[in-house]
């Protein structure tokens, strides 16, 4: 006679392990989703606090009942993408294990049910401890290690420092007659994901400078030990924009291509448009920049659901012990989770993790190091952002580019037009991402409606310039020029600094 081949207390150990690491894995998800509301919270009570005297009280109720169904609405869409994701996930399981209750209790197994709970345990195991620690382990690939000998500091202000970006290719060397090349990060990105994983040759920078093309990048300091940075206003942050590119003209004795991305390229041409950095900046490359934010239709969508009282900068603001104010890092990147809330809800995120990582297993694969950076930057690189400069792109994305050309900011009470660009024969490249869901097409290319300007379009979403195209193997690699005639914003710099030496 055939016996059952169960053995439960094992099993039953498991699950128990399971069910652990299950807990202390969702709980992880919550906390992180649910940490900068507390902040909100607070800023929102400190700014209620001001305004509730100030407006009608039947207002206020309106205002109230309007953001509480807007709260709803959300937590509707969070909670109906949670339970399709956990409904997929549960179901795939309950088909293997009762298959593999079938072939033990049948005594067609080999100890099958067994197997199903060990795997599990594994699973989750794996998402509730040697994820997490392996996206806190790529730091060491990821992103600017400054003291490296592959980066030198030549300049630094109150606010910033300037490094030149040598070759991660050791045989290469910088060409110094050449024309340099001045990268701006965001602020609220970092500019660690333009130094994504040097040593598989997936850096942006390293794009330039393993061309031999002089390649500089400006580091803001850390805004909790800088005072100034937390004070900073559009017109410090242009004035330090200046002082280095007049220190490259000098060593290099060319103009400067200013090469900003994200809200770096709107930070670059703001600069630019004001007047400062005539003489020292001849070319302007753009990635990915909302460089008119209110056309950027999906983040103007889900603003457009607050009611105006709650459209208000304040209640992003954090008091810091120096008595200086900040606007919050992480309640700006949580900002950008609601709008997507469908694919940010936690339960939702950890499901979807749960299933690559078992997808993985299956396939005997690793998690790849992309996939770890990519998560290692969302995870770490959330910083706070001086107000002054945070208002700049708060009214960007709130007001829209005048008519003629005319932006809704100002820098040294000078106004801002794109005609400007033409005016002074600066070359202009524009590059943007055609799955971008954190910056729309419209948005990035918004300058053509007054001006003319080159324009490049990559493949996948906003980061992917930045880290997929910035291998030089790739088939949309910076250094190309693609099937339409466009080019990289790598091969634009080489043809400039042809074009300058003839």
């Amino acid at each position: 006679m055939a016996h059952l081949k169960i053995d439960m207390p094992r099993m039953l150990l498991h699950q128990m392990h399971l069910n652990q690491s299950y807990a202390h894995g969702i709980s992880r998800y919550l906390s992180d989703f649910i940490e900068p509301s507390w902040v909100a919270m607070q800023s929102f009570v400190e700014t209620e606090s001001r305004k509730l005297f100030q407006a009608d009280p039947l207002d206020t109720l309106n205002d109230y009942l309007a953001l509480m169904n807007m709260n709803l609405q959300m937590a509707q869409r969070g909670l109906r993408s949670s339970l399709s994701s956990l409904m997929d996930f549960q179901l795939r399981q309950m088909k293997t294990a009762c298959k593999a209750w079938n072939g033990d209790l049948t005594c067609q197994g080999e100890g099958e049910a067994e197997a199903f709970w060990a795997g599990q345990r594994a699973l989750f195991n794996r998402i509730a401890h040697e994820y997490p620690d392996r996206i806190k382990s790529i730091g060491e690939k990821f992103g600017f290690h400054l003291e490296d000998e592959r980066f030198e500091r030549i300049a630094e202000t109150e606010r910033f420092a300037l490094y030149r970006v040598l070759p991660y290719d050791r045989k290469i060397s910088p060409r110094m007659d050449g024309k340099p090349v001045l990268i701006i990060p965001p602020y609220v990105l970092g500019a660690n994901i333009l130094c994504f994983l040097p040593g598989e040759d997936r850096s942006y920078v390293h794009a330039f400078a393993n061309q031999g093309i002089p390649t500089y990048i400006r580091i803001v300091k850390a805004i909790d030990t800088s005072p100034a940075v937390q004070v900073m206003t559009g017109e410090d942050d242009c004035l330090d924009l200046r002082h280095f590119c007049r220190k490259l003209r000098e060593i290099h004795e060319r103009p400067v291509t200013l090469n900003g991305y994200c809200q770096g390229g709107f930070t670059a041409t703001i600069a630019v448009l004001s007047g400062e950095l005539d003489g020292f900046v001849d070319a302007l490359i753009t990635c990915v920049a909302p460089l008119d934010g209110s056309r950027s239709k999906s983040l103007v969508e889900y603003l457009s659901m607050l009611p105006k009282r709650f459209q208000d900068l304040r209640y992003a603001i954090k008091r810091l012990d120096n008595g200086n104010h900040v606007v919050d890092g992480k309640l700006m990147s949580w900002v950008y989770k609601l709008k997507s809330i469908e694919k940010e809800a936690p339960v939702f995120a950890f499901f979807r993790d749960l299933a690559m990582l078992e997808r993985l297993a299956e396939d005997r694969s690793p998690v790849g190091d992309t996939a770890l950076a990519i998560n290692h930057w969302l995870a770490y690189d959330r910083t706070d952002l001086p107000v002054s400069v945070t208002r700049l792109s708060f009214e960007s994305y709130h007001r829209p580019v005048e008519r003629d050309g005319t932006l809704p900011v100002k820098l040294f009470g000078r106004d801002l037009n794109f005609h400007r660009i033409a005016e002074k024969g600066i070359k202009f490249l524009i590059c943007y991402a055609e799955k971008d869901d954190l910056v729309d097409r419209p948005a990035v290319l918004a300058p053509l409606d007054y001006i003319a300007a080159e324009v490049t379009a990559f493949p996948k979403g906003h980061a992917a310039i930045a880290t997929s195209w910035s291998h030089p193997a790739t088939a949309y690699a910076l250094h190309k020029t693609f099937a339409d005639k466009s080019r990289g914003p790598v091969r634009f710099q080489l043809d400039l600094e042809n074009y300058t030496k003839e």
